[in-house]
């Protein structure tokens, strides 16, 4: 699913749809985005680093935890492909992707997914509208920089004296998805 998350977008996957092997799951997505062509213009990546992006996600195994994301930075030019940072902006359309892909059931008004950040094994809670079981991507709050507007995600990265989600953070329309 391609998804813009916060200003950039990326191709969000369920762990299962990939190669449980680094090597081939890596292939695979350069082959996906286009990469190792600065246009990628053999692939759905958009010719810029913040337009070539992955979310891996799949059902946590820990308690404290709705889901795991695996965040993939994948070179334009380069053929490369790299899990050494977080990216909050993809952080941000986690939850609704596990709602879309039912790894989460979505509450009648609103759902809060618990998320793992893999690279860094820190935790955050993303808070969004899921009017009637469906994720609503509508709504008025802009981001600087991205045309429109959409609907606010709340991200809450908690922290050692204040538990991930307990806390209200700032209303921003991280996630907008694309069809």
């Amino acid at each position: 699913m391609l998804m813009r998350g916060g200003t950039s977008k990326g191709a969000y996957f369920l762990a299962d749809d990939l190669p449980v092997d680094p090597g081939r799951r890596d292939d695979l997505l350069l082959r996906i985005l286009g990469s190792g062509d600065p246009r990628q213009i053999d692939g759905i990546g958009g010719a810029h680093p913040l337009t070539s992006k992955v979310a891996v996600i799949w059902r946590s195994g820990a308690p404290a935890t709705d889901v795991d994301y695996l965040f993939l930075q994948v070179g334009v030019d380069q053929p490369t492909v790299t899990d050494r940072q977080n990216c909050g902006n993809l952080l941000a359309g986690v939850g609704p992707f596990a709602v879309e892909r039912g790894l989460v059931p979505a509450g009648r008004d609103s759902t809060t997914v618990r998320i793992l950040m893999v690279n860094s094994g820190e935790v955050a809670a993303a808070a969004f509208r899921t009017p009637g079981g469906r994720v609503d991507y509508s709504g008025d709050t802009p981001i600087s920089g991205v045309p429109g507007t959409a609907a606010a995600i709340v991200l809450d990265f908690g922290g050692p004296d204040r538990p991930a989600g307990r806390r209200p953070g700032s209303r921003r329309p991280w996630t907008s998805r694309r069809a």
